[in-house]
């Protein structure tokens, strides 16, 4: 039997590999460019939903990329084993479901319409599914939130401080991994949506501070006042969501995902590593 990894390249993907590969089974990973070979891992080349090759005898599937695409693969495919199916979504189902930004609101729907997709479709092939909603996610230098701005501040000499009493939870992609692999061996886990979000909240101010004093290089601080922020939302389009959300708390309760699962996110403490500089 074999295990198939969605998204096997991703920051996820990342730590997860190497987990699956000290398992009893074959583990094969998709990616869109073609991959060098790793122990333990076989490395196809293709995208969802359409050009994937063909593997056989799946017994479990992981999917670290976009929900609606992942989902119209399974509508196509015969999966006679009933693999067990763990996905990434996102907290932005929840937390941009009320945003000011239409944009912003249909990409909740969209995740929310995409979730219950995947649930319908695991019904019809006898597969249990999880699928975890993480906070902001951090610590391979591929996100797009956190390490763009590091890098800009490292090229500019400057670190904008927005300052926000709205509170954040980033989650480390390692610890992600460690509850995609503790869901697919926990049965209580089956057919649940779980937020996930780092070991502790903090306000949003602190989070950038703390990204700044892990950079290698000095930088100049830059406070943004919270005046100077609600004047920017009207004129400054894409970043009107982020803006209009610092006074907001993008946190997740991690009671349940614990419970179920047993991992223990770490508190946000980040290093240069994480931002691969």
């Amino acid at each position: 039997m074999t295990v198939l990894v969605f998204g096997g390249s991703s920051q996820i993907g990342h730590y997860l590999l190497p987990l699956l590969a000290t398992r009893d089974e074959p583990v094969v990973a998709l990616s869109r460019s073609a991959r060098a070979p790793a122990q333990g891992v076989t490395w196809l080349t293709g995208h969802l939903p359409d050009a994937v090759p063909a593997v056989e005898d799946i017994s479990a599937i992981f999917s670290f990329g976009p929900l609606q695409s992942f989902a119209s693969w399974l509508q196509q495919v015969e999966l006679p084993h009933a693999p067990r199916v763990v996905v990434i979504s996102s907290m932005s189902a929840e937390t941009k479901r009320v945003s000011e930004v239409p944009t912003e609101r249909d990409l909740s729907q969209l995740i929310r319409d995409s979730e219950a997709a995947l649930a319908a479709v695991c019904e019809q092939h006898g597969s249990a599914w999880t699928v975890l909603r993480p906070t902001l996610i951090y610590g391979t230098g591929l996100d797009k939130s956190l390490t763009p701005i590091a890098h800009r501040a490292m090229r500019t000499r400057v670190f904008p401080l927005p300052q926000g009493r709205g509170l954040r939870q980033p989650v480390h992609a390692q610890d992600l991994a460690y509850a995609a692999l503790a869901a697919l061996d926990k049965a209580d886990a089956a057919g649940k949506i779980l937020a996930i979000g780092g070991g502790e909240q903090l306000p949003v101010s602190e989070m950038f501070a703390r990204v700044r004093r892990s950079l290698p290089i000095d930088t100049l601080p830059l406070p943004l006042p919270a005046w100077l922020l609600r004047l920017a939302r009207g004129s400054v389009g894409p970043l009107r969501g982020p803006l209009s959300r610092l006074e907001a708390d993008l946190v997740a309760d991690n009671a349940e995902m614990t419970r179920l699962l047993g991992v223990q996110p770490r508190p946000f403490r980040p290093d240069a590593d994480c931002w691969r500089v």
